[in-house]
């Protein structure tokens, strides 16, 4: 596929990613507070339909129990953000909205921009949503060969298309069963690429519509950026510091892809930025009292969702009423160096194998840190509080291995930054060998403990050394069986993000 003129066009379907997880969100808002069902209703009524999921069955080989009524087994769900200017229904937007976006033009591609795996367990608790990098150079499904992975889409679509025109099909049909073709050869491409780690049973998808209506509806986003951002492509304009963004300027913010240390990568970053930020003032109580703001999120969803069949989302968000806290957490797949294509695309490196083992490594994860209705893996954990000595070199991986383990059930302590060190080591005080064994397992099994007398009663000391690979470091370096072959990795240096907080980003 060719790139667009524009290519910083590319970047806009990533912001309505973000809105299509905030949306479906906001529809446990809707039935927490209490909002009339028949209010409610235009939300069931009123969403656009696809037909692209085999079966609705729980994931293959899933033995987590079922702790909330009615979720049948852990959900895996492929919420994409598509670059198109039509709304849900197909209807142009209007070139005054596309103006005032600073959308650019529209070169005819409809290339899947943003792509996220939302996976949340079986008790419905938690989930952990995965970013799939644009540009990604994976073999797609359909056997169109190894192209970027936004190009999935648009490939199947596009045969799909002409093969359905030759056949006399036109008008809404033709552009309906065109996308069907489109939306199926993106899920099994990432199916494929995860190595079998998922099946995906749901499917989101959103594009440009409402934007605009919704950051507007529920008075802005709370972000914070490391250093003003100004950039021609984007619109971006902005100043450093923590501030409040709606409309153009937060179309802006997620949209940025030049003049940033890791281009899309950091474009990644600000969007689960944003998007934890839009979780937050989503379900707080200025949203929840108000019923004009309610109105204009159900707008909003009908404007812009496309859900797959036999999905009926508000039932499905009644059952998962207990995810509304800091319980979202945002990763990227393991990635290495951007390297030329055959075709002269600038394309990233992307292994298989580390993908499998990095998506089944956060999915086993996530199922069993919520299998406690007390937050705790092990009983006793909440006792035991850890102190973090962070030596890795690694900016902010001592705060993402202490969220790790606040995960586990253990207390937060002490999170301070010493001088690099070699090795990782659990230090523990009189009578704490046990509870130094407990946090050690927590880190993966592989981190020495240690006495030492200078750790008061009840907290353990955790050492973070250059070696680190295990809970927490994903993100801030790969572990070596992360490593892609023959390529230099990426080594991201961002901050763990969860749908709590508003953390500063490049």
């Amino acid at each position: 596929m060719g790139e667009p003129a524009d290519r910083s066009r590319a970047a806009l379907a990533g912001t309505v990613t973000g809105r299509t997880l905030v949306a479906l969100l906001s529809a446990v808002v809707l039935t927490a507070s209490g909002y009339g069902w028949v209010e409610v209703n235009k939300v069931r009524n009123g969403i656009t339909t696809t037909d692209v999921i085999e079966t609705h069955q729980p994931r293959a080989g899933a033995t987590t129990t079922t702790a909330v009524p009615g979720l049948d087994g852990p959900q895996d769900i492929l919420v994409v953000g598509l670059d198109s200017r039509t709304d849900a229904q197909g209807n142009p937007l209007p070139q005054a909205v596309l103006d005032q976006l600073h959308a650019g033009s529209n070169e005819g591609e409809l290339n899947t921009d943003t792509m996220i795996l939302l996976h949340i367990p079986a008790d419905g608790r938690s989930a952990v949503a995965i970013s799939f990098p644009r540009d990604s150079y994976v073999q797609l499904a359909g056997g169109y060969g190894k192209h970027k992975l936004n190009s999935a889409y648009a490939y199947a679509r596009n045969d799909a298309y002409s093969e359905l025109s030759a056949q006399g099909v036109k008008g809404a049909d033709l552009e309906q069963q065109a996308a069907v073709a489109g939306r199926k050869n993106l899920i099994k491409t990432i199916e494929d690429l995860t190595g079998g780690a998922v099946t995906i049973n749901r499917y989101a998808e959103v594009n440009l519509a409402s934007f605009y209506e919704i950051s507007q509806a529920i008075g802005g986003v709370t972000v914070c950026l490391n250093q003003p951002a100004k950039e021609f492509h984007s619109g971006i304009d902005l100043p450093a510091g923590q501030q409040v963004i709606s409309g153009a300027q937060a179309l802006a913010f997620v949209r940025q892809r030049y003049d940033l240390p890791r281009g899309d990568l950091d474009r990644i970053v600000r969007q689960q930025a944003f998007l934890s930020g839009m979780v937050q003032k989503v379900l707080s109580a200025d949203t929840l009292a108000s019923p004009s703001k309610l109105n204009a999120l159900i707008d909003a969803i009908k404007k812009s969702v496309v859900i797959s069949s036999g999905w009926d989302l508000l039932t499905f968000m009644q059952q998962l009423q207990g995810i509304a806290g800091g319980s979202v957490r945002f990763e990227t797949i393991p990635t290495g160096q951007n390297v030329i294509s055959s075709e002269g695309q600038s394309v990233t490196v992307v292994d298989p194998a580390s993908v499998h083992d990095f998506i089944t490594g956060l999915i086993g994860g996530a199922t069993t840190s919520t299998s406690s209705t007390t937050g705790a893996t092990t009983p006793g954990n909440d006792r035991i509080t850890v102190d973090l000595r962070d030596g890795s070199g690694a900016p902010n991986l001592g705060a993402s291995v202490l969220d790790e383990l606040m995960r586990d059930g253990f207390v937060r302590g002490e999170d301070l930054t010493i001088a690099t060190r070699p090795t990782s080591a659990v230090h523990y005080g009189a009578g704490a060998s046990a509870d130094a064994d407990k946090v050690a397992a927590a880190l993966g099994g592989k981190v020495l403990t240690e006495p030492d007398s200078a750790v008061p009663a009840g907290h353990v000391r955790v050492y973070l050394g250059k070696d680190y690979v295990g809970p927490g470091a994903q993100g801030f370096r790969m572990a070596t069986r992360y490593v892609i072959p023959s390529t230099a990795v990426t080594t991201p240096t961002s901050p763990s993000i969860t749908a709590g907080g508003v953390p500063c980003v490049n």
